[in-house]
C-alpha cells in the first residue's frame, strides 16, 4: 500500500505499526520503549509522536493505513518531543560525565538533537544500586520509566523479575529485594535493551562507543547457533551484545551475555604443556607436535583408530572446532568425538 511521508511517497507493507513502517523507508523518529517482539506493552512516553493526517498520533500505537499522510517533524512535534525530554532530564541525574553508557545513550542523543538542557534538577532522595551479582548494575535513578527491560523479562525471558515501582516509576526487582536473591538468571537481556545508563554489564575495561569494534559471530557455548557482536576495544573484548536475527532474535544466555572473560584471562593457557613424572612443563609447538605424532602413531598402529577420543571446547572458536573434528574423523579415523555444546 502507498502513503506519504514527509512529502515522499512511499509502497510499504501492511499489517505493521506506523514506527516499523517509518524505520524500514529510512525516516528516522526518536523511540524509547518499542519493541517489534513485545506485542502487549504500555507504551505512553510519547517521544515517538508524529502528525498523522493533521493529528497528532504515536506512531508506536496506530497500525499503517493506506493513504496515510504523515509529517514526522513539524514544529508542533518537535515541541511536544522536546517538552517530554524536559520532564525527563529533570528528574535524571547529572553524571552523564562518568556514566559508561554516553556515547550510545538514547536519552543523551535526543537531547542533543533537539536541543534540550538539563537547567533543572527535581531528583528525589537518591535510589542505592544494585550491584549485588557479579554481571549487571541496577541504576534505578538513571532510570527514565520505558518498561522496556520488564517487558523483555516478563514477555521474552518468562521470569518477570522486574516491575517499575508504582510510586517512582522506577525499574526495581520484584518483591522489593535485590537482584542476587531473586530468581534472576542473569541472561542480561534487560541491559541489552536498556535505552540509557540504568542497566549496565560489570566491565573491567571501560569504553566509548567509538572505541568499539563490533565483530559479529556465533556464540559457541551450545548448539543453538546464537548470534551477536563482540565488542573489542584493542586487543580485549569488553562486551556482547545480541543481534536481533535469526535463531535468537535479539536474546542470549547469561553464558552468551557473560561468559566471555576468560578470553583475556591471564590464566589462559599460551603454550602447549607435557606431562612429566605427573607435573606439566611447558613446552615449545615444535616438542609438542614431534611428542603427539610419535605416541599417535604407535597407538594407532597397534590398536587401530578407535583407540582414540576428542573432546572439543566451548571456549575454543567454531572455526577451530571444526578443523580439530575434522582432524579426528579424517587424520585419526574416528568418530570419537563430543564437544560439551551437545543439545
Amino acid at each position: 500500500m502507498n502513503i506519504v511521508v514527509n512529502g515522499k511517497q512511499y509502497s510499504v507493507s501492511q499489517g505493521k505499526k506506523l514506527i516499523d513502517v517509518l524505520e524500514e523507508v529510512g525516516v528516522q523518529i526518536p523511540n524509547f520503549c518499542h519493541d517489534t517482539r513485545i506485542v502487549q506493552k504500555d507504551e505512553s512516553c510519547g517521544i515517538c509522536s508524529v502528525e498523522v493526517d493533521g493529528e497528532m498520533k504515536k506512531a508506536c500505537e496506530i497500525e499503517t493505513q493506506t493513504g496515510m499522510v504523515v509529517e514526522t517533524h513539524t514544529d508542533a512535534v518537535t515541541a511536544k518531543r522536546r517538552g517530554i525530554l524536559k520532564e525527563i532530564v529533570e528528574d535524571h541525574p547529572l553524571d552523564c560525565l562518568g556514566c559508561t553508557k554516553s556515547g550510545e545513550c538514547r536519552l543523551q542523543e535526543y537531547c542533543y538533537e533537539y536541543n534540550v538542557e538539563q537547567t533543572s534538577n527535581a531528583c528525589g532522595e537518591d535510589l542505592t544500586a544494585d550491584s549485588s551479582n557479579p554481571f549487571f548494575t541496577i541504576d534505578s535513578n538513571k532510570c527514565i520509566s520505558c518498561g522496556k527491560c520488564v517487558n523483555v523479562c516478563e514477555t521474552l525471558q518468562c521470569n518477570d523479575i522486574l516491575k517499575l515501582d508504582p510510586l517512582t516509576k522506577k525499574v526495581v526487582v520484584q518483591g522489593e529485594g535485590i537482584i542476587d536473591e531473586s530468581k534472576c538468571a542473569f541472561c542480561g537481556n534487560c541491559v541489552s535493551v536498556c535505552p540509557v545508563g540504568a542497566l549496565q554489564g560489570k566491565e573491567k575495561t571501560r569504553s566509548r562507543k567509538w572505541e568499539i569494534k563490533r565483530t559479529q559471530t556465533t556464540c559457541s557455548y551450545c548448539g543453538v547457533g546464537c548470534q551477536f557482536d563482540l565488542l573489542s576495544k584493542g586487543n580485549k573484548i569488553v562486551g556482547v551484545e545480541p543481534v536481533n536475527i535469526a535463531p535468537n532474535d535479539g536474546l542470549l544466555c547469561v553464558k552468551g551475555k557473560f561468559g566471555y572473560k576468560f578470553i583475556n584471562h591471564p590464566e589462559r593457557l599460551t603454550t602447549p604443556l607435557i606431562r612429566e613424572d605427573g607435573e606439566f612443563r611447558e613446552a615449545s609447538w615444535e616438542e609438542a607436535y614431534d611428542l603427539f605424532h610419535s605416541k599417535a602413531t604407535d597407538i594407532k598402529g597397534k590398536f587401530g583408530p578407535d583407540a582414540f577420543a576428542g573432546l572439543a571446547s566451548a571456549r575454543c572458536t567454531n572455526e577451530d572446532n571444526f578443523v580439530f573434528q575434522k582432524f579426528m574423523r579424517v587424520a585419526i579415523g574416528t568418530n570419537n568425538i563430543d564437544h560439551c555444546a551437545r543439545l
